[in-house]
């Protein structure tokens, strides 16, 4: 057998710049390594230089780890600066060469790395991805880390333009029902749709390019691999069936790597991807009673003003209940020097029977027996590590899926209550106490159905460990076409 035919499939992976991408992408990178796959991920080199200062690489020895330029400018802040539509207009002109110069490359590299049997892109960069790997003829897989109800949703801009629901005015008719999205018809009001609505005008340049060029093209990929699993989303996975030739569903990716591994050391490690977490909130959390904590993160992008950082922390407070409190180095927003505010807080916190925490190991936390309500802002991730760990959410959403993640966890699921578009501390105070007292039992019913079919869906003959079988199947069956076609070309 010569050195260009492939023995075992390679499959490169691109993410894009964000923690709530690049952790489940990790994930599934990690499951597809364990089938004995080699793995190349590519990232953008900012992004490279965290993870080497955060010695995760390390814990990937067999894994390939490449870069492509960065679309923002390295003298250029990242927090805040560039909207998801200005970012995806940018993403074309650096990603398309690059990546075609990646895939030249992996062609001509000796040694043990093959050719690229497929790509799992991140589906926000179809457009630029699919093009290229069309060229070299190497099939894609648009891997979608947020929920099968908002990608539904993307499906359906320019219906929800002609009805006047896009763009979402603030504070304008926000109550108004959607009704023109199948399935979603008495679900689904204007400030439940996706954050990236809320925009100034329809024909907004980075909603145009984010639906023409990146939702609408995506199934042209091979497949459609989404983080979520048949029990929780089972209606709107049947619609995109309709859009998509093939769908495989393998989340929550979390557990079913914990199902899958049995070191589990990569796994809980990975939580710590970008920053480095403070791993003494668990000492304080085993000195908790039983589900009495409120853990609260916004996870690894959102930032808060002063006002509302306060508004929180009187809210957490005026509770009567201990909290956990996520608050990054960059999470004050508006400030010429957060730190002071920083100090604020945390003497209030401190004060008051709280702990707070520039990074937490989530998963663990949220796992802990101390923890009975998780203040989130309902990102993908966070919402599926709740679910998976059966701890009811107090929801804050801000961006991109959040909104009707939030919408889903309290009107269809009832797993939670929705805080969207409000921030006041008798709000969060009410709340608090409603999941811990009032509401606790009623709700708790569902936590625990949908945990149990989360737990049941990873594992051996569930439906995302079935599905993954069939992805693993699949991207065999492409290595060894690829290796026949090349044979009989020769011959």
């Amino acid at each position: 057998m010569s050195q260009a035919e492939p023995q075992v499939p390679h499959v490169v992976f691109l993410a894009i710049p964000g923690l709530g991408h690049i952790k489940p992408m990790l994930k599934l990178a990690e499951l597809l390594s364990h089938a004995s796959f080699q793995v190349t991920f590519i990232n953008m080199q900012h992004i490279h230089d965290r993870l080497l200062s955060t010695d995760l690489l390390a814990l990937y020895p067999e894994f390939q780890f490449l870069t492509i330029p960065d679309v923002v400018p390295r003298d250029r802040p990242r927090s805040g600066t560039m909207s998801l539509g200005d970012f995806l207009l940018a993403t074309g002109p650096v990603i398309k060469p690059a990546l075609r110069q990646l895939l030249i490359s992996l062609r001509k590299k000796k040694g043990r790395w093959q050719p690229a049997t497929c790509i799992i892109e991140d589906g926000i960069l179809s457009s630029s991805v699919i093009d290229v790997a069309e060229e070299f003829q190497v099939p894609v897989f648009a891997f979608r880390p947020s929920s099968a109800c908002c990608i539904w949703t993307y499906f359906h801009v320019p219906k929800l333009v002609e009805e006047g629901d896009v763009p979402v005015v603030q504070d304008k008719d926000m109550d108004k029902p959607v009704t023109c999205i199948p399935g979603l018809e008495n679900v689904v009001r204007r400030q439940d749709l996706p954050g990236n609505f809320r925009i100034e005008r329809a024909h907004d340049p980075g909603l145009e390019f984010f639906i023409n060029d990146q939702t609408l093209v995506m199934p042209r990929a091979f497949a459609l691999i989404i983080n979520t699993f048949d029990g929780l989303e089972g209606p709107m996975i049947s619609k995109l069936g309709a859009v998509f030739n093939k769908i495989y569903t393998v989340g929550p990716l979390h557990g079913l790597s914990n199902a899958c591994t049995k070191d589990l050391t990569t796994s809980a490690s990975s939580n710590s991807i970008l920053w480095k977490e403070d791993r003494g909130c668990i000492s304080w959390l085993d000195s908790q009673p039983s589900r009495s904590v409120v853990f609260v993160s916004f996870g690894s992008v959102i930032g808060l003003t002063r006002d509302k950082m306060l508004e929180f922390g009187h809210g957490l407070v005026n509770s009567g209940y201990p909290f956990l409190w996520v608050i990054r180095p960059d999470s004050i927003t508006g400030e010429p020097d957060p730190s002071l505010i920083l100090g604020e807080l945390k003497a209030m916190i401190e004060d008051n029977k709280g702990l707070m925490v520039s990074w937490a190991p989530q998963e663990e936390v949220l796992a802990h027996p101390a923890v009975g309500v998780f203040l989130t802002h309902s990102g993908w991730n966070s919402t599926l590590e709740s679910v998976y760990a059966g701890v009811p959410m107090i929801c804050w959403p801000a961006i991109g899926d959040q909104q009707i993640n939030s919408r889903f966890v309290s009107d269809v699921w009832k797993i939670g209550l929705d805080m969207k578009d409000t921030c006041d501390r008798s709000t969060i105070e009410k709340m608090v106490r409603s999941l811990m007292e009032d509401k606790r039992e009623e709700i708790m019913k569902s936590v625990n159905e949908i945990k149990k079919l989360a737990h049941e869906t990873v594992k051996e003959g569930g439906s995302s460990f079935s599905n993954l079988e069939k992805l693993i199947d699949d991207i065999w069956s492409m290595s060894h076409f690829a290796r026949k076609e090349r044979s009989d070309r020769r011959h």
